[in-house]
């Protein structure tokens, strides 16, 4: 073992499930580990300023040359936001998900819910936009019609954010990614 690494916080037996646990001391596992993926909430707001600002300068420099000033602010802060609402998910999955495991579990799973969180909120968000533009021309609420288009706006929406929107994240959000994901995989040792 080198100077610089520590090793990783021991596995309770109860946490592996080897002994009996009673519900009161279950909920109070629940809670320590929830409480412990959560970081500090100064990181938090840091953390998610940063990454909805760099979703934002990647979706700028992708759209910088192709549209018009008013649309790109849009587009822009749709990425800023859905990055901003992104991180403090992705990081508190990552820590649930890696907790007690080696620095490359951490690495992969700081990876995959860092990306996912962030897919699915910019998505989301994208969602709720095109359902707004159209919904002047559904039926009225909650009808049986109504339910059926807003599924299948919500689902058009998401396919062309999946079609056209992923590729604003290349290369400046992939990279960020990466280096997001190895912060977090230090920050667990």
């Amino acid at each position: 073992m080198t100077s610089d690494t520590r090793p990783e916080p021991p596995v309770t037996a109860a946490e592996r499930g080897l002994v009996t646990v009673t519900p009161l001391q279950s909920t109070s596992l629940r809670l320590h580990l929830v409480r412990d993926a959560l970081r500090s909430a100064g990181k938090v707001v840091v953390g998610a300023s940063l990454w909805g600002l760099t979703m934002a300068a990647s979706a700028f420099l992708n759209l910088y040359y192709w549209e018009t000033p008013g649309r790109l602010r849009f587009v822009v802060l749709l990425y800023a936001l859905g990055g901003a609402l992104a991180f403090p998910v992705g990081l508190t999955l990552a820590r649930l998900v890696s907790r007690g495991r080696h620095w490359e579990t951490t690495l992969a799973a700081a990876f995959v819910c860092l990306l996912s969180a962030t897919l699915a909120v910019t998505g989301g968000l994208f969602a709720l936009q095109y359902r707004s533009y159209y919904a002047e021309w559904h039926a009225p609420a909650f009808t049986l019609t109504w339910a059926f288009e807003l599924v299948f706006t919500a689902l058009t929406a998401l396919y062309q954010f999946v079609v056209l929107g992923v590729r604003l994240y290349f290369p400046l959000g992939f990279a960020a990614l990466v280096a997001a994901s190895i912060w977090i995989a230090r920050q667990r040792r």
